[in-house]
């Protein structure tokens, strides 16, 4: 692991743990998907008597949960949520993120919208001015993929098939690369208007609320 990697992988520490003060006794938390939120579902380990469950967003995620014994509900069970905790792949300074590295950006942003609060946990290097370095996800039904790709281009995006991957929910990712996203509310309600698209990896409509960089709060 380079010293690079040290640094991210200890900001995304001090984020998970400044992510608890969040907690309130007798929760249920949702829990995002990916490395850094794998950092808050280990720290989640110190408190789980506090909280009554979680809501994963993510196979993954409930496996780990479940293997610390944290008890999971499903989204059904329990309706609206207090808190969500999720990490981020992109944030700008206006807390429009993008999600989606790992996949899971439809179940994320399900249970993203079914909480009353968004606490995001990043290290530093995931705050840009614009959005759009990183490759952008789309989740889209399989028999949409060539429909979905030629709306991208008409975007200005790069569409990119994620090779051997398939969504929780059964469908394929498109990642769009070299797209520079200036107006990410214009560009989520853009994306998600094109049929047989799920949903896309933009969390602008819906924000963070609280972004958490290493150990500063945002």
């Amino acid at each position: 692991m380079t010293s690079k990697q040290q640094n991210q992988n200890r900001q995304k520490q001090q984020a998970a743990t400044l992510a608890l003060d969040y907690i309130e006794s007798s929760m249920i938390v949702g829990i995002g998907t990916g490395s850094t939120a794998n950092f808050f579902i280990d720290e989640l380990v110190k408190i789980k008597a506090k909280i009554d469950g979680t809501v994963a967003s993510s196979v993954a995620s409930a496996d780990r949960l479940k293997n610390h014994g944290i008890r999971v509900l499903e989204l059904n069970e329990v309706g609206s949520l207090p808190l969500y905790v999720d990490g981020a792949d992109e944030s700008n300074k206006s807390l429009h993120l993008i999600k989606g590295g790992g996949g899971a950006l439809t179940r994320e942003k399900i249970v993203a919208s079914s909480s009353d609060k968004f606490v995001c946990i990043a290290d530093d290097s995931k705050l840009v001015s614009c959005l759009g370095d990183f490759p952008l996800p789309v989740e889209c039904i399989p028999m949409a993929q060539s429909y979905v790709a030629r709306q991208i281009v008409k975007l200005g995006g790069q569409p990119i098939l994620r090779e051997n991957f398939i969504t929780d929910n059964g469908n394929i990712i498109i990642d769009i690369h070299n797209m520079q996203i200036s107006e990410p509310v214009s560009m989520e309600t853009a994306l998600n208007q094109v049929t047989g698209v799920v949903t896309c990896g933009l969390f602008a409509i819906k924000p963070a609320d609280v972004l958490i960089l290493g150990n500063q709060i945002i």
